[in-house]
């Protein structure tokens, strides 16, 4: 579906007659039934409702920032304007949208229309299905043939005696109208037909041709009978309270929906700050000519856009036919039992407590904004629930900003680790001074500060409980992996959150760089003790380990102590089970480290190290049964499905192979598999590319042991029939680049581009 934007012309009336003049019927039958109801509810003149959906339609949809929006007049403000034509008078009411509108033009200008959607969305849902409820409790009432009290909890001690009262006429015009709205849609052939109208239609002739006894809408002399606005009298705090409500209201309803219109199409995205201003010079017409205020409506913006509006037309074309049926056809709105609207507004009001939208804050938990603000808009007010949802709103996004987790955990003997995450402010200070209290003196230390802020109120804190700690003969390792604030404060250094570098990882450094700052890693973060006094304390041996531990008990250490946390769910899952998906044959050279260059995790990779990485010919001698071993259980056992031989550059095997081999007999026995590599380079043409002899050998030893796979017969067979792929590798280790084998040359892997 093509959305557009465009002004009409003569090629875009084809589109506008094929698609938008159908579209806008559909959305004209939805919108008549729901203004009458809307205007009802709200204690205004029932024209009043048409008058905002022709503006709506006409006026915003012309000016408006979305191309499939359709505004009109809304049920969540309902409540605000019974409030204010009780407390006003109606046209006092009516002046009121209009200077509402007026600080919409103002807002739109000043293009602050981006800041609305800061608002929770939680205050929003719970804002209106609390004015679902009241709508549904006090029309219930009309429903079951009596008056609405004041007060939602009025209407609610009300009922019991008003369903004991016996309104036959009343309740049975009711039901009919709510089965009607339930069974309607279910049903595909009737589909067509809206079911709000298609259930006043039901509603209306059956009260026509059973001579019921209910009460109709008023709607003499059409739109003639409404009148324009009069200039509020009372407290001027008091109205200008109402005119900052319904701006605010109908604003932040109008651009919730406009940014939720923007799912629902592919075409031009919607101007928040032009649908302000248009809603605006909306609310600005719509008063002056006597109609409720107006805002965007999520029901016929979703029906415009299904029923395959692709411009704005739609919405400008169904105010049109808004405005000429009720020019024409007031006569047929009359006979409406008000009755049939109210059980309309009834189900509309129930459907308003949209349970997805729970289970979406759930999610985020931001329930309890939900609720609080429906409870305060059900049981106190509007304003004042809205006001509430937002405060609490507010405590909880600070309580989440502030939230901070002090973890103090033994690690051995006098050894103590303490991971501090989060943000850690003067909010958290008792619960950091309180679990910090409970490490023994002279104890040996490791704290790990995951910080994405901290304030002076908790670095105070934090530094004051080190000295002392310290002074007792305590050692202290702090490391901030994400972060350097505390080294940042005791430097005296202003570090900003949004301009703080990421810091790299350092699972992938050697042990000898992880110590110490060096010359790979300045800045990158270190195992360097940061003193108390901002120096570092590079001779103090490493906490919780003895002075000159071997580096592969300080590596796993690291391990445990970072790394396990994160994996130990992944491999409690392969515990029991492995299945690598390659086998990885390639050299025990320390600097080779197959996961780093093939960026893979555990489970993947099936591996095979040794010097040289040779795989010896079937039958070879001496015999080796370990690596045939180790491919037959690949193959045959786990399912791989690739074997990989990787060699690397400056292999020392292959030196030994070009020079002479040292006097280890062992090596030199093993070396002999090396034998058909260095026949294969002396037989092959010389290269004129850059890579010496030491280099050209090694990669016309990955292409060799390729071969020497091929000699295994249960390989060969796979091979041939498509089942097992054989590749090679080779890793250039002083450009850290890898290369793969084609056709007998190796060309670099290509690296991705981004942007």
């Amino acid at each position: 579906m093509t959305i557009s934007d465009d002004t009409i012309s003569p090629r875009n009336w084809k589109s506008v007659l094929q698609h938008d003049a159908p579209a806008s019927l559909v959305v004209f039958l939805v919108a008549v039934p729901l203004s009458l109801g809307i205007a009802v509810a709200s204690g205004a003149p029932v024209a009043a409702g048409l008058v905002a959906a022709v503006v709506g339609g006409v006026v915003a949809g012309a000016l408006g920032g979305s191309v499939v929006q359709v505004s009109g007049p809304a049920a969540g403000l309902s409540l605000v304007v019974a409030e204010l034509v009780h407390t006003y008078g109606w046209r006092a009411t009516c002046a009121i949208t209009v200077m509402a509108g007026l600080l919409q033009l103002v807002l739109g200008g000043l293009k602050v229309a981006r800041a609305a959607l800061g608002v929770s969305p939680a205050v929003v849902h719970g804002m209106l299905a609390g004015v679902g409820v009241v709508i549904a409790l006090s029309q219930l009432h009309i429903v079951l043939g009596g008056s609405p009290q004041r007060s939602a909890l009025g209407n609610v001690i009300e009922l019991p005696a008003q369903i004991l009262d016996n309104h036959t006429h009343a309740v049975m015009i009711g039901v009919l109208t709510i089965g009607v709205l339930l069974v309607w849609g279910r049903i595909p052939r009737l589909r067509a037909v809206p079911a709000p109208l298609a259930a006043l239609m039901v509603a209306t002739l059956t009260a026509a041709v059973a001579g019921w006894d209910l009460t109709k809408v008023d709607l003499k002399g059409g739109f003639s009978s409404v009148q324009g606005p009069l200039m509020p009298q009372g407290d001027w705090h008091a109205i200008a309270g109402a005119v900052l409500l319904v701006a605010l209201l109908a604003g932040v309803e109008s651009l919730l929906t406009c940014v939720a219109s923007n799912r629902l199409h592919d075409g031009p995205r919607a101007d928040l700050d032009r649908e302000l201003t248009a809603q605006g010079v909306a609310n600005v017409v719509s008063g002056a000519l006597g109609g409720l205020p107006v805002a965007g409506v999520v029901v016929r913006t979703t029906t415009n856009v299904r029923a395959g509006a692709r411009s704005r037309w739609s919405s400008v074309l169904h105010g049109v036919w808004v405005l000429l049926f009720t020019a024409v056809f007031a006569w047929m709105i009359a006979l409406i039992p008000l009755e049939a609207l109210a059980a309309l507004l009834l189900f509309i009001g129930v459907q308003m407590v949209n349970l997805a939208h729970v289970r979406n804050l759930r999610n985020h938990r931001e329930m309890p904004v939900y609720f609080v603000t429906m409870a305060g808009v059900v049981l106190i007010g509007l304003a004042e629930g809205v006001a509430i949802g937002l405060g609490l709103a507010a405590l909880l996004a600070l309580r989440r900003l502030a939230w901070v987790s002090v973890d103090v955990r033994q690690a051995g003997e006098r050894c103590w680790r303490v991971v501090v995450t989060g943000s850690l402010t003067f909010l958290g200070v008792p619960r950091l001074t309180e679990a910090l209290r409970g490490i023994p003196a002279g104890a040996a230390v490791e704290l790990d500060l995951h910080l994405d802020f901290m304030d002076n109120a908790a670095f105070e804190a934090l530094h004051a409980w080190r000295l002392e700690h310290e002074r007792t003969g305590g050692v202290i390792d702090v490391d901030e992996p994400h972060g350097e604030w505390y080294s940042a404060a005791i430097n005296g250094v202003r570090l900003f959150p949004a301009r703080i570098p990421p810091r790299h990882d350092r699972w992938w450094l050697p042990w000898a760089y992880r110590r110490r700052p060096g010359p790979m890693d300045a800045g990158a973060g270190s195992y360097a003790l940061i003193g108390a006094d901002g120096g570092s304390h590079e001779d103090v041996p490493v906490v919780c380990e003895p002075q000159g531990v071997p580096d592969l008990l300080e590596g796993t250490r690291e391990f445990q102590r970072r790394t396990a946390p994160m994996v130990r769910p992944l491999l409690h899952r392969m515990a029991r089970k492995q299945s690598p998906s390659h086998l990885f044959i390639t050299c025990a050279d320390s600097r080779i480290v197959p996961n780093i260059i093939t960026a893979s995790g555990p489970g993947d990779l099936f591996t095979l190290r040794n010097i040289g990485n040779l795989v010896p010919r079937a039958g070879a001698a001496p015999a080796d049964d370990s690596v045939a071993a180790t491919i037959e259980y690949a193959v045959k056992v786990l399912d791989v499905r690739t074997i990989t031989v990787c060699g690397h550059s400056g292999c020392g095997a292959m030196a030994a192979l070009l020079g002479e081999v040292p006097d280890l007999p062992a090596l030199r026995n093993w070396l002999r598999h090396g034998r058909q590599s260095l026949a294969r380079f002396v037989a092959a043409e010389p290269c004129d590319d850059e890579a010496g002899p030491l280099d050209r050998l090694c990669r016309t030893n990955v292409i060799q042991q390729l071969d020497n796979l091929r000699t295994h017969p249960f390989v060969d067979t796979l091979v041939r029939a498509g089942k097992l792929e054989l590749t090679g590798l080779y890793f250039d280790i002083g450009a850290a680049r890898v290369h793969l084998l084609e056709q007998e040359r190796f060309t670099p892997v290509p690296e991705l581009r981004t942007g």
